[in-house]
C-alpha cells in the first residue's frame, strides 16, 4: 500500500503512476490501462475541464454504470478541486434533476444507453439552470479528453498544489426519514484512512485483480472500490451490473483474486458451481454484509470458493467504515457480527438519551471518528439531527455489543428497510406515490423477500370516485422512481391504521403483511 497515505485521491492516482507506472489498473474487456496511463487520462480529463471553466469548488455529476472512463472523470474533477456528485443508475429524471437542481452541477457525464435507457432523455423535461453541458463517457470521450492542453497542461498541476484532505471530494446522496435525498458531504482526509484500514483488514493487495461489481456510484464502489485500487495497487475489473454467469467468466479469464459482494452474489455463485465444474482457485479474499449471513454461507465461501479471507464489515455513506471483522475470525463471528470498531472510530451502543448500555444490552449504534461526514449538503438541521454535540453520528441502525467490541445489528431505528443491499426510506417512495392522481394516502413498509431480503409493499387510500389496479400503480412506480424503491405489492385499503396524534401505525401494517 502506498505509504505515506496521500494527501487527496488525485494524489493517490499520482502516487500509484509513480510507484507502480506499468503495473495494470484497469482491466475491462480487451481494455488494460497501466497506472501511468489512467493517470494520463485523468490529468488529459482535468485539462479539459478546464476548458470549460470548471474550478475548485464547483460539482460534476457522473450519472453512469461501473467503467473506466468513470474513473477518470472522478479524478480529474477532484484534480481541480470540484466535488464528484454521483447518481445511481436506477434513478429517473425526476429524482436526478432533483438531485442536480439542489448541488448545482455544472457539467454531467453519462452514457448514451445503459440497460436500454437514455439518460439524457430522462432529463428532458426538466429545468436544470445551472447544467452547462453533458458529455459521454462511452462515446466521443477520446475526443472530449483531446478538447484540453493535454495531460501535460500546467494549470492541471497549479489545481492538484490547490487541494489538501480538508477539500471535498464528493457528495453522494442517501435517502432520509423525512423523504427528501440528502446530499453527504465527505472530504479526501475523510475518505483515504478509511479506505487504508480497509485494505489492511482484508488483505488486499498488489496485484490482486478486483472484481468491482458494486456501483461506483455507491460509496462501496467508489471508495472502497477503485479509491482501494489506487492505494493498494490491485487491478480494478469493473462491472457495469452483476450478472452471474459473466462473473464467473471473469473469475475464471482474468484470475480474479478479490471479490466483495452482498451474501446473495455468493449463494448464486455457489448454486452455479453445484450444478457445473467452476474455477474459483484464484479467489482469496473479498468482504460480505449488507444483510444477515448464514454461517454455512461462510464455511461454504471458504471451503468451496477458496475465499479463506472473507470477511464482514459495516459502513454507511455517512460513514465509509465503522466496523470490519479480521482475517483469522471464526465463521460463526464473520457471520453473526459485523465486526469490531476500526482504528481511527469509536463504535458504542447507547439509549435514547446517547448514554452508552452495558455490553450485550440492545441501543443505537453511535460512531465518532476520522471517517465520520462533514454534513449534509444545506441541511445544518439534519447534520445536527445525525451528529450529536458531542460528534456522534447516530447511525438509526440498533444492536449489541459483545465483551470483544464486536458489534451484531438486529433491528434498524430509523424507518427504513433494505432492498437487494439498497437502503429503501419507505418516507420518500410515499412522497413519490403521493404525486398519482388516484391516490389520496399511501403507507409503505418492507415485507421479507426470499431474494431480495426485503421488498416494498405499498398501502394506499384512493381519492373518492377514483379508481386504480395493482399493476397500474406499479407500472407507474416503474416510470417515477428507481426500480429498487418500486412496491412489490399494493394493498388497496379504507383507511390506515393511525395513534391518538395521527401518526400512521406501521406496525400494524407490518404485521398485517406477514399475518
Amino acid at each position: 500500500m502506498l505509504d505515506p497515505l496521500p494527501l487527496t485521491i488525485p494524489h493517490a492516482a499520482q502516487a500509484a503512476a509513480k510507484a507502480w507506472p506499468d503495473a495494470p489498473a484497469v482491466i475491462e474487456g480487451e481494455v488494460t490501462w497501466t497506472f501511468a496511463e489512467l493517470w494520463q487520462h485523468s490529468r488529459a480529463a482535468a485539462s479539459a475541464l478546464l476548458a470549460r471553466g470548471v474550478k475548485a469548488g464547483d460539482r460534476v455529476a457522473i450519472w453512469a454504470p461501473n467503467r473506466r472512463e468513470w474513473i477518470v472523470a472522478a479524478v480529474a474533477t477532484m484534480s481541480l478541486g470540484a466535488a464528484v456528485v454521483t447518481l445511481n443508475t436506477r434513478l429517473k429524471g425526476r429524482e436526478a434533476g432533483d438531485i442536480l437542481r439542489r448541488t448545482h452541477a455544472r457539467l454531467l457525464f453519462t452514457v448514451t444507453d445503459f440497460l436500454g435507457i437514455d439518460y439524457q432523455a430522462l432529463l428532458a423535461d426538466e429545468d436544470l439552470p445551472d447544467l452547462r453541458e453533458v458529455l459521454m463517457l462511452d462515446v466521443g470521450f477520446d475526443a472530449f479528453l483531446a478538447s484540453g492542453k493535454g495531460a501535460g497542461d500546467a494549470a492541471v498541476d497549479a489545481a492538484l498544489a490547490a487541494i489538501d484532505a480538508d477539500t471535498i471530494s464528493d457528495i453522494l446522496f442517501t435517502s432520509g426519514t423525512t423523504g427528501s435525498p440528502k446530499g453527504v458531504l465527505m472530504t479526501h482526509g475523510r475518505v483515504l484512512p478509511q479506505c487504508g484500514v480497509w485494505i489492511g483488514n482484508t488483505g488486499l493487495s498488489f496485484g490482486d485483480r478486483y472484481l468491482i461489481a458494486n456501483p461506483f456510484f455507491h460509496s462501496f464502489g467508489m471508495k472502497v472500490g477503485w479509491v482501494a485500487c489506487l492505494l493498494s495497487g490491485a487491478v480494478a475489473v469493473p462491472m457495469s451490473q452483476f450478472d452471474v454467469a459473466e462473473a464467473i467468466t471473469l473469475i475464471e479469464k482474468l484470475k480474479i483474486s478479490f471479490f466483495p459482494g452482498p451474501p446473495t452474489v455468493f449463494q448464486m455463485i455457489l448454486a452455479e458451481k453445484d450444478k457445473r465444474p467452476i474455477d474459483t482457485s484464484s479467489l482469496r479474499g473479498g468482504t460480505t454484509g449488507a444483510a444477515t449471513v448464514p454461517p454455512v454461507l461462510v464455511q461454504r465461501i471458504r471451503d468451496d470458493l477458496g475465499m479463506k479471507n472473507i470477511i464482514t464489515a459495516y459502513g454507511m455513506t455517512e460513514c465509509v467504515n465503522i466496523t470490519s471483522c479480521r482475517p483469522g475470525d471464526p465463521a460463526e463471528t464473520i457471520a453473526q457480527t459485523c465486526g469490531a470498531a476500526i482504528p481511527g472510530n469509536e463504535v458504542i451502543v447507547a439509549d435514547d438519551a446517547g448514554n452508552e448500555v452495558p455490553r450485550g444490552e440492545t441501543g443505537e449504534i453511535l460512531v465518532r471518528g476520522q471517517g465520520v461526514m462533514l454534513g449534509y449538503l444545506d441541511d445544518p438541521e439534519a447534520t445536527a439531527e445525525a451528529i450529536d454535540a458531542q460528534g456522534w453520528l447516530h447511525t438509526g441502525d440498533v444492536g449489541t455489543m459483545d465483551e470483544l467490541g464486536y458489534v451484531r445489528i438486529t433491528d434498524r431505528k430509523k424507518d427504513l428497510y433494505i432492498s437487494g443491499g439498497f437502503n429503501v426510506y419507505p418516507a420518500e417512495v410515499e412522497k413519490l406515490l403521493s404525486v398519482h392522481p388516484a391516490i389520496a394516502m399511501v403507507a409503505v413498509v418492507g415485507v421479507p423477500d426470499e431474494r431480495m431480503g426485503e421488498v416494498g409493499k405499498a398501502y394506499v387510500v384512493l381519492r373518492p370516485g377514483a379508481s386504480a389496479s395493482e399493476a397500474e400503480l406499479i407500472g407507474w412506480s416503474r416510470e417515477n422512481m428507481a426500480n429498487y424503491k418500486v412496491p412489490r405489492s399494493v394493498a388497496f385499503v379504507a383507511d390506515l391504521p393511525r395513534n391518538a396524534s395521527g401518526k400512521v401505525l406501521k406496525t400494524e401494517l407490518r404485521d398485517d403483511s406477514v399475518a
